[in-house]
């Protein structure tokens, strides 16, 4: 394969997206209530390096997979496979779990999808392959866990590729084609996932409207005392958690109305700068009534408050198990949070901290030097690795 030198992707930037955190509205932003979601500095990052001499793309994708193989010509064909099984799985003949295969698919998909649009990095002559190499990523974010670990390659991956293509794009069309492409996965591309990957920052997701939180156009910040514990990954999936709620609470409009009245409340104390425990409190309450929290979660989260603070499920929570994914704590103490997680050293956990940017691109040498810091450093984390 030959391809013009000056269109080969340059091996010297990575793209970077965060990870995300709900903080009011998961469910209830389904039936029209506003969510709060927060762009954390949990990231995934994506790079590619090129192989000329090979006629594929492969893949190293860090804790997704153990790597997968897939022939440029038949990119494609898997395009068209997965939106035929897509279609299928509109019309009620296949399981959304049956469309992506492999844990890979859903980025390779992302790079097809853009090379429909967008002329390719590199061309075969007389054809119009994209030039073959090596993606890889890693990422902070534990899979399955309501953290947007997705959204956020699909983010990175889009980011990389513009750059390849000499095509940047809007961040609205961005966060158009993060939901088109996760519909894969979850049936339907979440507006909260997107807008924390895409966006970065504090934002409010109302009709798939995306607005950031601020005080007269100041961006606001959640400063410290704010905390993710992993609790462990779900027993049930995100679709099974909303088609339980709809069947046992969905024409339930005063509910919705509740959690509604609950996010802006906490959105005008965040503003305000002013204490927002009770908003959480209610949250919780909210969320235990739906019937999305387990038991362990609701005891954890009666120690926390207990403690003086107030804690509440981050994401689609469980219907079943044990486990309830991430829970979102905001406690002022950071002392008094240590000694409460020293009762419950199973669970991972993390100060909280906002990253202002979302899905960009930025030199290989800063990642490399980044990730030094961050093994130098991991002894310092609140939590183990095992987050990771």
């Amino acid at each position: 394969m030959t391809t013009n030198d000056n269109m080969r992707p340059k091996s010297n930037k990575v793209a970077r997206s965060p990870g995300k955190i709900i903080l009011s509205g998961e469910h209830s932003v389904v039936y029209g209530a506003p969510a709060l979601v927060a762009a954390i500095d949990q990231f995934t990052d994506v790079w590619f390096k090129p192989l000329h001499q090979s006629r594929v793309l492969q893949t190293a994708f860090g804790n997704i997979s153990k790597g997968e193989v897939y022939p440029l010509e038949a990119l494609g064909q898997l395009r068209q496979k997965l939106d035929d099984r897509f279609e299928r799985f509109e019309k009620g003949q296949l399981p959304i779990q049956q469309i992506l295969q492999r844990p890979d698919d859903l980025v390779i998909y992302t790079i097809a999808r853009l090379l429909v649009t967008f002329p390719v990095p590199g061309v075969k002559s007389g054809g119009g392959f994209p030039v073959p190499g090596r993606l890889s990523s890693r990422s902070d974010l534990p899979l399955g866990a309501g953290m947007g670990s997705s959204a956020a390659i699909i983010a990175a991956t889009m980011v990389l590729y513009e750059h390849f293509l000499g095509k940047e794009i809007s961040e609205q069309t961005r966060f158009e084609w993060v939901r088109f492409c996760e519909r894969l996965q979850h049936g339907k591309g979440s507006a909260v996932d997107a807008a924390a990957v895409i966006y970065g920052g504090l934002n409010r997701v109302e009709a798939d409207q995306v607005s950031a939180v601020e005080d007269k156009d100041r961006a606001v910040d959640l400063g410290d005392g704010w905390y993710w514990v992993l609790t462990g990954i779900p027993a049930a999936s995100t679709g099974e958690c909303v088609a339980s709620v709809r069947r046992e609470h969905g024409k339930d409009a005063a509910l919705w109305q509740s959690f509604a009245d609950v996010a802006n409340a906490l959105q005008d104390q965040l503003i305000a700068g002013a204490d927002c425990l009770a908003q959480l409190r209610e949250n919780h309450k909210l969320l235990s009534h739906i019937g999305v929290v387990t038991e362990p979660a609701r005891r954890f989260v009666d120690e926390v408050e207990a403690a003086g603070g107030a804690a509440k499920i981050s994401g689609a929570g469980s219907i079943k198990g044990d486990n309830s994914g991430i829970v979102l704590v905001r406690m002022h103490d950071h002392e008094a949070m240590k000694r409460l997680m020293a009762n419950w050293s199973q669970w991972s956990w993390k100060s909280l901290n906002v990253s202002n940017a979302g899905a960009h691109l930025f030199d290989q040498r800063t990642a490399e030097i980044e990730s030094r810091a961050q093994v130098a450093g991991s002894n310092e984390l609140d939590a183990p690795s095992t987050a990771r």
